[in-house]
Order: C-alpha cells, then structure tokens, then sequence
C-alpha cells in the first residue's frame, strides 16, 4: 500500500514539476532573446554611429595619423562602454592594432606605425604598473601576518556592520593615506581591508571598493606630493617661467597649498556615496544573497531554520548568576560565543564549558530557531543588539559558521554523548542537530544527551580554525572541505612592518623611483618569508596589470600623432570672449578628458604650458590655471582606465556601466567643487 502511495506521489509530483517549470523555461528564454536582440540592435546602430562621426571628423583633421588616432580612440570607447568583450581583452587588442600599424601604415595612408613597435610594450615595464605589482605584494604581505585583519575588526568596532557607517571611516581613512603616498598604493593596500570587511559585515564587496578607490583619488589631491601631477606641477611651472616676462613669471605652490580644495572634494565624495551609494552603486539580488548562505542549504537538507543573534544581560536579568548549562536545555538555545565584562571574549576549544556562569553585563552569541531565541530574549529581559558588534569579527563568515561532522565506524565517540565529551569546550563545536536514519534530531530536543553512534551526522557550529583542526582527528570525518581558512603567520609581523616601512620611507624621503622603492619592499617580504613567491605571484591582479599596461600605447598615440594638441587648441579656440572662470571650467574639462584617454602626467605636461598661455592672454593667473590642469587630471571617474579604477574593478566586479553610473555625477560634483573652491581661495 505505501508503495502505491509512494508511487502515486511521485507520479503527481512529476506532471507539477513539469507544469511549474516549462513555463518559467518558457519566460527565462525568451525574455533574454528579446533582450539580447534589443542590445545587439543598440549596439548595431551605436557601431555605425561610432563609424559615421569617425569618417565625418577625418575630413576636419590636418593629417591622417590624427584621423587614425581618433578612429582608434573611439573604438576603444565602444568596447569599454559595451563591453564587447572582456575590458581587459578589449585594451590587448587595441594595442596589438595599434603595433600591427607599422605594417598595414602603407594602405593606411601613413608613412609609419601609430606606435613605434619598439615602444609597444613598454606598459609593461611602466614605473606605474611595476609599481602597482609591488604594492599589491606589499598588501598581501601585510595580510598575511593578520595585521589587515586587525584594521579590518577595528573599523568594524567603530562602524558597526551599516554600509552608511563603514564607507566614511574606510573612505577617510584611505583619503589621509592616499595623500601622502601614491593613490594606487594606498587603494591597493586597503582591498585586503575592505575584502575582509565585506565578508565580516555581510556587505557586497562592490558597495564598499568603490568608495574606498573613488576617494582614494580624491585623496591625491589633498597635498601637493598626493598624485604625479602635482608633483610635477611646480618643475612645469619652472620650465614655462622661462619664457615669461619677469612680472608674469609664477610663484610655486608650497606643500599644502591645495589642502582645502582637497579635504573638500574627499568631503564631497563621502557624502555622495553614503547619500547616493544606494542608487549608484552595484546591488546584489537578494536570491543571490540567500543561495550564497550556507544556513540556505541546512535548512533545506535538514530542516534547521537556524539564527544567531547578539545579547546584552543587564543587571536585573533573572539570567544572571546561571551557568550555560542551566540556560541552554531549557531553552533550547545554544551559546557559541561570551564577553565578560573584563573584555575577554570566549569562542572555540577552551573557551566555553557548560558550567560557565552569566554574569550582569555580559554579552551572549546566542544561536536558535527564531521561535526559541524570541522567548529566550523576551523570559529573561535580554537586551538584543540589532546587529553582531562584540562578535562581528569572531563570528563572522569568515571565521565561523556551520560544519557537518560524520562518526565513522572506528570512533571512539560511539556509545557517548555530547555532554559525555564535553564537545563544545574539547572541541570548539556547539552541538545543533543530529541527523540519524532520515531523521534530524535539533538542539531543545536533547539532542547532547544522545549517545552517538557510526553513521551520524553532527550539525555544529564551530569557528573555521576549530573545525580545520578537527581534520586530523580519525574519530571525525568532516564533510564540507570548501570552509576559508587561512593561513596566517603573525610571527612575521616585525619583518613586514619592516620592510613596509623601508618601502614608503624610499617613497617620501628619498629620490629613487617609486617602483623601485615598492619593490624593496615587496622582495624583503619575499626573501624573509612572510609570503612564498608562489603566493606573491597570485597576490597580483594580471587582469588589472594587462588593462593598463595596454592602454599606455594608446596615450602614446594620441600624443606623439598630435591628436591631444589639436583637440585642445581646437577646443579652446572656440572659446574666445568666454569670461575667466568659464575658460577655468573648459581647461578642467579638457582635463578630465585626457586624463580617460591618456596617462594624467601626458595630459599635465600637455595641457599646463597651454593653460598658462590661455590664462595671460585672458588676464588670467597662469600659476591658477597650471593647477586646475594638475587637479582636474585627478577627475577620473567615469571609466576604469584610472590605475585605481582599474585596480578595484576585478575584486568588486565591477562592469564599465557602473563607472558610468557612479562616476558620472561624481565627475560633475569633483568640477562643481574645484572651480568654485579655487576662485575663492586664489
């Protein structure tokens, strides 16, 4: 008879299957076609415009090497802003267009290549990109000795887990530091950071990085040694002095000079994120929180509907004075981790036995079904704390969560009970369920009373480490093997501040380069161990390394062709009789322009003697002019061709779109500040 049922129900089972999912198959497929269909017809049309207005400005243009550039440029910007292909295979592939021109230069019309082919690959070798794998080194190499984790649980303690509060103690933070070192060196030594905050607070990554790299360039322009441009500005400013009258002739910006006009754009740039970062920056669906949850499949495997929250016992608990064991059998409830008002902290082997006493003040990780932790809270007047605050580092996912633990048949815990082996305070794992014959067995159901037998399934919470070290133990078989731990190795802590220090002391205090001076710092950390090569190696972002060191061909391009300087003596030219500060906002936006297309030193060293010129001839101050130039060459937010763009860009996942989305208005708020600030104060 029960197989018939069985069978019936399998049988019903099968047609609802196919009836609740021929028709979603039905909408997910064809709704993507129409999609993509849309898009491939925008991306037509776009492509012919993109082709039309290349034709029509190669008709205007004074040679066809410039006419070739500016077809070069605007493809590039068609494959970033479609993302035809991977940005990074995008930048490979303009760059071998732009080496293969040297051979096709005869049916291009050009005596020779756009790029000397000598020169191609010269990115590669760039003071910038070595110096972004060193700091990337240097990162890691701090990481790995725990002490990124430590700034990570300190901004935590301050900020909580609220996306409002972390992005202005992250994105200040970096700003300072990004004022005295360069601002890719400090962006990539706070991803670690960052990373370990995200996974802590359960925050997308790409809510966070972004902030973190958009006022990390913002912090550049904070001190006069913040970004190259500035600190290269003075020596410009020397060399067109030399072709000026004497009572023309610039003075030079002292160290601080641009201090106020920077602390207000970091100012302006925190607010945006935590006013705006909720419609500009990157969501996460909330089905792809919940199918990342690891409690998602616990739930459905063995019905645990499990929660974990953090409790306050105040003084006139009726809790205080018990012992763990007098309040978790009742309840049903489970404590995973305590701090004494001593401000010790007690989690994993060692820390809790079930005969600890509460006493007033104390705050409790307490983990249950949402039912058992309400009545907990509510029958003994426990404060609950609306988010992790004291546990936030220790409990997070990181650090712990739920392992499922088989008894083999050799063990010698069969025949014994949890309370029997003193699990929680031998081995660090908080007994929840126990999963028997097809049947789960949850904690409030004495479940630690159960002597255990070959075959069970242990559902335990346990901090990562605990559970890692489990794995050596023949009377544990562990089941879920894809857990984070790492290894850390505080004791190589002294040999990374070490050479940490040695590598920025090179960059401020002396006059070696400034990738030579990171990677000092990068090979100390290898040669002392505090990173194998082999870790140093995938310490590096080659996607981030590929994407810049293949664009700087292309800057090279626009510069060498004349294409830079034709369109800025052409823009400016049309500017005649436009009063001073509307000539100001037209040298920032020339700026910001090549800044996106070019390297921000090419753009300073183009744009500042023509700036000078414009300002004399207007009636201008040049010295302002030449530092609008310096400044606005920091407004380079709307792609990821930044080296902190394109930096952050593989870790936070980030697409072209959501530079565009975010850095747009953030490009409009850098200007609307800049113009303004530097009238007032000059």
């Amino acid at each position: 008879m029960s197989d018939i049922k069985t069978a019936g129900a399998s049988s019903i089972e099968k047609d609802n299957l196919v009836t609740e999912i021929e028709i979603p198959i039905a909408i997910k497929v064809s709704k993507p076609i129409a999609v993509l269909q849309s898009f491939s017809i925008k991306k037509i049309f776009t492509a012919l415009f993109f082709v039309l207005l290349a034709v029509s400005i190669s008709f205007i243009v004074p040679s066809n090497e410039i006419a070739w550039v500016i077809a070069v440029l605007l493809l590039t910007i068609y494959l970033f802003a479609f993302e035809i292909v991977r940005i990074d295979i995008a930048a490979i592939a303009v760059m071998v267009f732009l080496g293969l021109t040297t051979a096709l230069a005869p049916y291009m019309g050009l005596q020779q290549g756009l790029v000397d082919p000598q020169l191609l690959f010269n990115g590669f070798s760039s003071n910038a990109v070595i110096s972004i794998i060193a700091v990337m080194i240097i990162g890691a190499g701090l990481d790995k000795t725990g002490l990124m984790g430590s700034v990570a649980q300190a901004i935590l303690k301050v900020g909580g887990t609220r996306e409002q509060r972390i992005i202005p103690i992250i994105s200040s933070t970096v700003a300072f530091i990004s004022s005295f070192m360069q601002n890719v060196g400090a962006a990539a030594l706070f991803i670690p950071v960052v990373s370990r905050i995200s996974a802590r607070a359960n925050l997308p990554l790409s809510r966070l990085l972004m902030p973190m790299g958009f006022c990390a360039i913002l912090g550049g322009t904070m001190t006069m040694i913040g970004s190259s441009p500035l600190i290269l500005l003075n020596d410009l400013m020397i060399s067109s002095n030399l072709t000026l009258p004497a009572e023309q002739q610039m003075s030079l910006w002292g160290l601080f000079a641009v201090t106020p006009i920077g602390i207000c754009l970091v100012l302006v740039g925190i607010l945006y994120f935590v006013l705006m970062g909720r419609f500009v920056l990157p969501k996460v669906a909330p089905q792809e929180l919940e199918s990342s949850s690891p409690m998602a499949y616990f739930k459905e495997t063995y019905g645990l509907d499990y929660g974990l929250i953090e409790v306050l016992v105040p003084s006139d608990s009726d809790l205080v004075g018990s012992s763990l064991e007098q309040l978790e059998s009742p309840n049903g409830v489970r404590v995973i981790a305590a701090q004494f008002t001593n401000g010790s902290v007690r989690i994993g082997p060692g820390g809790l036995d079930r005969e600890v006493g509460i006493d007033a003040n104390t705050v409790l990780g307490v983990m249950g079904t949402p039912v058992q932790l309400s009545a907990f809270c509510n029958q003994y007047q426990l404060t609950l704390r609306p988010e992790m605050d004291s546990f936030a580092d220790a409990l997070s996912a990181q650090k712990a969560g739920i392992a499922e633990i088989v008894v083999p048949p050799s063990s010698k815990l069969i025949g014994k009970s949890a309370i029997d082996l003193r699990l929680r305070n031998s081995t660090g794992m908080s007994l929840m369920g126990l999963h028997r014959a097809g049947e789960t067995i949850q904690a409030g159901e004495n479940v630690r009373e159960i002597p255990l037998q070959a075959g069970d399934t242990l559902i335990c919470h346990t901090t990562w480490d605990a559970l890692s070290r489990l794995e050596s133990d023949r009377n544990y078989v562990v089941v879920n093997k894809d857990y984070p731990i790492e290894e850390l190795r505080p004791h190589k802590v002294g040999w990374a501040l070490t050479f940490f220090t040695v590598a920025i002391g090179l960059v401020l205090f002396s006059e070696v380069r400034l990738s030579i001076a990171l990677l000092t710092g990068a090979l100390g950390m290898v040669l002392t161990n505090v990173l194998s090569i082999d870790e140093a190696y995938k310490a590096v972002s080659w996607k981030t390394v590929f994407l810049l060191a293949s664009l700087i061909p292309l800057g090279m391009a626009v510069e060498s062709s004349g294409t830079a300087a034709w369109i800025a003596h052409n823009s400016l030219h049309l500017l005649q009789g436009v009063p001073i500060w509307g000539l100001q906002l037209a040298v920032a936006l020339l700026a910001t322009f090549f800044s996106l297309v070019m390297s921000n030193v090419g753009a300073t060293v183009l744009l500042v003697p023509l700036a000078v010129n414009i300002a004399i001839g207007a009636g201008g101050n040049p010295a302002v002019f030449a530092l609008i130039v310096a400044l606005a060459t920091s407004n380079a937010f709307l792609i990821p061709t930044h080296q902190v763009n394109a930096l952050i860009m593989g870790p936070g996942g980030y697409k072209v779109s959501d530079f565009v989305r975010a850095g747009g208005l953030m490009s409009l708020l850098f200007l609307a500040v800049l113009i303004p600030m530097i009238n007032w104060l000059y």
